[in-house]
């Protein structure tokens, strides 16, 4: 090694050239996540239909969160209750006409009510709202035993799908879809478990919301569900483990759940969406604790993360590319 006289390497021009261009890029591919510009994907390329959790921003007043929509990158809005958010309660206080006005000034759609507080057997009312204020989809939680595996899941499962027929029905004259999230200590967990519901579904108005935060965080696995469970997947979180959700820890360890934070490898699971022309929604997501607050100190702060986040995934659509 060619050294000069303070013992440090001399570089020459051909090096020196190369590392200044390295440097370069590495530092415009960080401007490009801190500020969400990421490279609009070609006519006609796949691209993902971002939907906004109310829930990012606490218990904030809807009318503030309704502005940041589309600064997000995203035309639709998902209602969340308490105690994850209040807005669902919100849209009670405002009434229906006076929330129908809020989402067309601000060229909102809602596009998805999550009501894990009513399970899934209770929601013909929130089915029937849902078609009022034209929002096609409502994700809930499973009802059903816990902790089985092998034929006892499997027969678990195909009770709750024949149990859910009735309210399939409601569903299907609502032009409602009900979503189910593979949500952890829960009947519909596992792998296995989602691919059985996908497989016994008597109805695309049963379908499943896919959460990478409750499910091993192997890309490659994660990838190989999400092309098995086919056009059955609603919703996809873009939501990792980290270091999970449900203890008081530093933001920067919190922060870990969200996309391009943590150490999943997001792109397996965006080729495996891309690759089967996924055209359902996805919730770039993650839950503070305790539960009803902001994600981040403001609002604008909420939705810089957010955009961060979508700066990865739009890159790691990009590689795919590539």
């Amino acid at each position: 090694m060619d050294l000069n006289e303070h013992g440090r390497k001399r570089w020459t021009r051909r090096e020196f050239a190369a590392a200044t261009t390295a440097a370069a890029l590495v530092a415009g591919s960080i401007r490009r996540v801190q500020t969400a510009e990421a490279v609009p994907p070609a006519a006609g390329a796949f691209r993902l239909k971002y939907l906004l959790a109310s829930c990012l921003y606490g218990y904030t007043d809807v009318r503030e969160i309704l502005p940041e929509v589309g600064k997000t990158g995203a035309e639709y809005l998902d209602l969340w209750p308490k105690v994850h958010g209040s807005q669902r309660e919100q849209l009670d206080e405002i009434g229906e006409s006076g929330f129908q006005d809020l989402l067309g000034r601000y060229e909102v759609k809602l596009g998805c009510l999550t009501r894990y507080d009513l399970g899934p057997f209770r929601l013909k009312e929130e089915m029937e709202l849902a078609e009022r204020m034209g929002c096609g989809l409502i994700v809930t939680g499973a009802a059903g035993p816990r902790g089985l595996s092998g034929a006892d899941l499997k027969r678990a499962v195909a009770e709750f799908v024949e149990a859910m027929k009735p309210h399939l029905e409601v569903a299907e004259k609502c032009g409602v879809t009900l979503a189910v999230e593979n949500h952890g200590n829960s009947l519909i967990e596992s792998p296995d478990s989602m691919k059985w519901l996908a497989e016994s579904a008597p109805s695309p108005r049963l379908a499943i919301a896919f959460a990478p935060y409750h499910l091993p965080q192997d890309a490659d696995l994660q990838a190989d569900l999400i092309r098995a469970l086919a056009d059955r997947i609603a919703v996809f979180y873009a939501w990792q483990h980290g270091k999970g959700c449900m203890t008081a820890m530093p933001p920067e360890d919190e922060l870990l759940q969200m996309p391009g934070r943590g150490p999943l490898d997001f792109r397996p699971l965006l080729q495996a969406l891309r690759n089967g022309k996924y055209s359902g929604f996805t919730s770039i997501f993650m839950h503070p604790y305790p539960r009803g607050r902001l994600i981040r100190e403001t609002v604008a702060e909420v939705t810089e993360e957010v955009n961060r986040a979508r700066a990865y995934l739009e890159q790691c659509l990009a590689s795919c590319d590539s």
